[in-house]
């Protein structure tokens, strides 16, 4: 390695400045940055080095004989991505970000760059997500994903404000379980001591229960769904926004998850306007109450469309993309579900013929399916009886069931695919690119 450029520890040296500070207002003061090259100029008798911080760039302006013959020489050694520390003294310039450049006095590298990256961290042009994914804290640099991560730090701080507002309490329910939440086969199998156990799918179970105790709860937190699908919009490992309110039915939870679905909005709007900008995306206008359909409703409209479905299917997204009405390419409700493809604790209509129609929505944005809730059974015998006619064994469930032998409110509740609703809010394709560390089918690394 060159003499000229050797890594340093972090010794006595901090940041004075990020680079949202650096600007007029700091003109011929002396500052310390910290961070990483994204984009180096060689001009020959001047370099021109952007570094990047949490907040932005920051530019640093080398020139020959304007600063230590060793200082320049390092300079020039300097690659993308290499981890350093700049002293020097802020001055007016107005192609810089923040119209304002750094001239440079001293210089730590604690970590040199020792390969080039496949990606260039500027382009929104993008090679195999599979090459960004293996060096994907690398990846995570890159202007597009920065400015989408910071919307997502917004939407969860935007649902748990809303939330509280709200008075719901936040809850953490366990991720090991004994069984099986919503009876289905899509379960990652573990060891547990001397038996086994299974990762949650969902809280769904927990958070009913404990309405009992609080009313009005919540969880943000990984659910694991072990779905052979290679999609866009499926991962195995998400994180799901879970609420539960008590003395409600489905109509107030669905007015409940639009109102805070249009706070998320407003709080992007207010807050990330660069990262929307840098997205090249503006939302549209979206207004309350939501649309709704109801499931009926629909299969009218598709069939009237020429696509041949029978009342009881599910509705997949190609099917989804027959529909006339142009309302759907915004958020909108599908409602009162066919019972018969609702879990075990999805409460049926008790007007309806039979029960047959449920008490349960879905949220989509266009056709892909957001969040899904329902008005919960909260009787013991009509939750047992659901159970015996999806086919399960009742005894795997005591653990719930006796809950409800002690008075159990009225409740429903919802809960959304944080991924999905950031994909709905960024136009982003692929479900990978919201996720930090993406698990699907294929991938168990980084």
């Amino acid at each position: 390695m060159n003499d000229q450029l050797r890594e340093e520890d972090i010794g006595l040296w901090r940041r004075t400045h990020y680079s949202s500070e650096i600007n007029l207002s700091n003109e011929e003061r002396e500052v310390t940055i910290m961070g990483w090259i994204s984009s180096k100029r060689d001009h020959g008798n001047i370099q021109f080095v952007i570094v990047r911080d949490k907040y932005g760039d920051i530019q640093v302006m080398a020139k020959k004989n304007e600063c230590p013959e060793e200082l320049f020489a390092q300079f020039q050694l300097l690659k993308e991505h290499t981890s350093l520390a700049i002293r020097g003294k802020v001055r007016p310039q107005e192609k810089a970000p923040g119209g304002a450049e750094i001239i440079p006095s001293e210089l730590r590298v604690f970590s040199i760059a020792r390969k080039a990256a496949p990606f260039v961290l500027q382009s929104k042009t993008q090679i195999g997500i599979d090459t960004r994914l293996d060096l994907r804290a690398v990846d995570l640099r890159r202007n597009v994903l920065q400015s989408i991560f910071r919307i997502r730090y917004t939407v969860l701080n935007a649902c748990r404000e809303f939330l509280a507002r709200q008075r719901f309490i936040e809850i953490n329910t366990p991720k090991m379980i004994a069984t099986a939440t919503e009876g289905g086969a899509a379960l990652f199998p573990i060891f547990y001591y001397d038996r086994e156990a299974f990762l949650a799918q969902s809280p769904q179970l927990y958070k009913e229960q404990l309405t009992m105790a609080f009313e009005n709860v919540f969880e943000i937190g990984p659910i694991f769904r072990a779905e052979p699908s290679r999609t866009n919009r499926h991962l195995s490992e998400a994180i799901s926004i879970d609420v539960e309110k008590a003395f409600v039915d489905y109509n107030d939870i669905m007015s409940l998850l639009e109102r805070m679905i249009l706070h998320v909005l407003d709080s992007i709007k207010e807050k990330n306007k660069s990262d929307l900008a840098a997205l090249e995306f503006q939302f549209p206008n979206v207004e309350l109450p939501f649309v709704r359909y109801s499931y009926s409703d629909l299969i009218q409209l598709l069939r009237e469309s020429g696509k041949e479905v029978r009342w009881g299917d599910d509705l997949s997204p190609q099917a989804l993309k027959n529909l006339p009405d142009e309302r759907t390419n915004s958020f909108y409700f599908i409602t009162d579900w066919p019972t018969s493809i609702k879990p075990f604790y999805v409460k049926a209509n008790a007007m309806s013929e039979s029960g047959r129609i449920s008490e349960s929505f879905d949220l989509m944005h266009g056709q892909l399916e957001i969040s899904s809730g329902s008005t919960r059974v909260n009787r013991k015998d009509e939750l047992l009886e659901r159970m015996k006619k999806q086919g399960l064994n009742t005894q795997s469930f005591d653990y719930h069931l006796k809950v409800f032998d002690y008075g159990m409110p009225p409740h429903a509740g919802f809960g959304i695919g944080l991924e999905r609703l950031m994909m709905a809010i960024t136009n982003i394709d692929n479900i990978r690119d919201v996720s930090l560390y993406p698990r699907d089918i294929d991938r168990l690394t980084p």
